[in-house]
């Protein structure tokens, strides 16, 4: 964890097409769509004429996908992409996706997002089998197991292996002329299927069809498998036993507003979550600011809600670049500090509700608070639109350990008055469900400490 809030883990993208399209570019403009859930490694994978070409490299998109990197790869039928932050396997090129190799059945390339519980164990039990691995990342479990059991045909051999690994992904791979998209049971990790004119897209989010010119068909199923090839898409169906549990982070945090996921309009449902925290916590003040960006939608819900004008209190300085690679932490924190600036005519003399998504150490809280505070600001309300996070994440986020985690030790009394502000409230889990939509099934077990399996298989 490289600085005060929580990271997703990665963006996945799949292209087919039942001919030549540039499938490398339209991959490259997906993965530009999807750069908001990693942002330390890139890669594409593409076959053209049973060729298979990866290019990948560490940094942003558009940092490891220069011109002549694009024109590397080649124009095929078929790509897989891949944006990276880790949390199982280190940082480096070695484990940067999307990972490739070779089995009976040819070429196979696998991008995965999520995290599984239970790699560490398939790992060993293949290590003691002879096998040798080439990176520390999860991936290359999912890679191996595919290969070694596809000789028993595609289609089963991916059924076995999603059977066996435990925890959260979603999945895109191909092998022999198919691309295959896999989502875990309980649903944690998102992943949609999309078109555009012959092409057949997989995609994280729905923002990334956008992005590309696609049309968004629908959400892959709790557990679903599908395959697609010259056919069309296959559903090899999906395990009707399994609650939907998606991550409450996604519609939190970490999904682009303009995405959509199992049926919730991202952007809407952080509106209703501004507005449920108000019904809930009521204040009268002069201005609602939120904290860029993931606070903009729910401030608006806020204002609407109270009557309060919104105002872009903060300016986001775009061009700081990435702060996670400051080698001390003292140094990233100083780095996320300076990427947002007060406009003191907005907050200043003025009773100021901030709106933002979560507290995680509450370092970049105490530090916006006295920002606002140093701008002229004579009250400061702070409004959480997430419960607060008391454990530790075990499917795909990046989070501290409980005793870093500052709700985990501290009364909401005791937080107001570490970060500096008049008063502070979160939504509850109830006004959370409520906004969101309470007949769907979410995890939320970095709140509750109640995770839809055990993170101990």
């Amino acid at each position: 964890m490289n600085d005060d809030k929580l990271h997703e883990e990665c963006g996945v993208f799949g292209v087919y097409s039942s001919s030549d399209c540039p499938a490398a570019e339209i991959s490259y403009l997906g993965l530009l769509g999807l750069q908001h859930r990693g942002q330390e490694s890139a890669g594409i994978t593409i076959i053209s004429d049973g060729e298979m070409t990866t290019r990948k490299g560490m940094g942003l998109v558009s940092e490891v996908f220069r011109d002549k990197a694009i024109k590397e790869l080649a124009d095929g039928n078929m790509a897989i992409g891949h944006v990276r932050y880790s949390t199982t396997g280190n940082s480096n090129l070695t484990n940067a996706q999307p990972l490739e190799g070779h089995c009976r059945m040819g070429s196979l390339a696998v991008a995965h997002n999520g995290n599984l519980v239970n790699s560490d164990v398939i790992r060993g039990l293949m290590e003691d089998g002879g096998a040798i691995f080439q990176t520390t990342s999860d991936t290359e479990v999912i890679l191996n197991m595919i290969a070694r059991a596809a000789s028993r045909g595609i289609e089963k051999a991916v059924r076995e292996t999603a059977k066996a690994i435990k925890g959260s992904y979603a999945i895109v791979l191909f092998i022999e002329n198919k691309l295959i998209g896999i989502r875990d049971p309980h649903g944690i990790r998102p992943l949609c299927l999309g078109k555009m004119g012959d092409c057949w897209i997989l995609s994280s989010e729905s923002c990334a069809l956008n992005t590309v010119g696609a049309d968004f068909v629908r959400d892959l199923e709790p557990g679903e498998i599908v395959v697609i090839d010259e056919n069309g898409v296959t559903s090899l169906g999906h395990d009707e036993s399994s609650k939907l549990s998606t991550c409450l982070f996604e519609y939190i945090y970490f999904a682009r507003p303009d995405s959509q996921i199992d049926g919730i309009n991202v952007y809407e449902a952080r509106k209703r979550c501004g507005a449920e925290i108000y019904k809930q916590n009521p204040q009268d003040a002069d201005v609602v600011v939120p904290v860029p960006d993931s606070g903009i939608s729910a401030a608006q819900g806020y204002s609407e809600a109270s009557g309060i004008p919104f105002e872009m209190g903060f300016i986001k300085n775009r061009y700081i670049g990435r702060t996670f690679i400051a080698p001390s932490q003292e140094m990233r924190e100083k780095a996320v500090f300076v990427k947002l600036n007060v406009i003191k005519s907005i907050v200043e003399g003025k009773r100021v509700i901030l709106i933002d998504d979560s507290i995680v150490r509450g370092t970049t809280s105490k530090h916006l608070v006295s920002l606002i505070r140093k701008a002229g600001a004579k009250e400061v309300h702070l409004r959480i639109v997430s419960p607060p996070i008391l454990y530790s994440c075990y499917f795909g986020i990046d989070t501290p350990t409980s005793e870093e985690l500052i709700a985990s030790g501290k009364s909401t009394e005791q937080i107001c008055e570490k970060i500096g502000a008049d008063s502070l409230a979160y939504i509850s889990l109830d006004g959370l469900n409520k906004a969101l939509g309470e007949e769907r099934g979410y995890c939320n077990g970095c709140m509750t400490g109640h995770y839809p399996l055990s993170p101990n298989n």
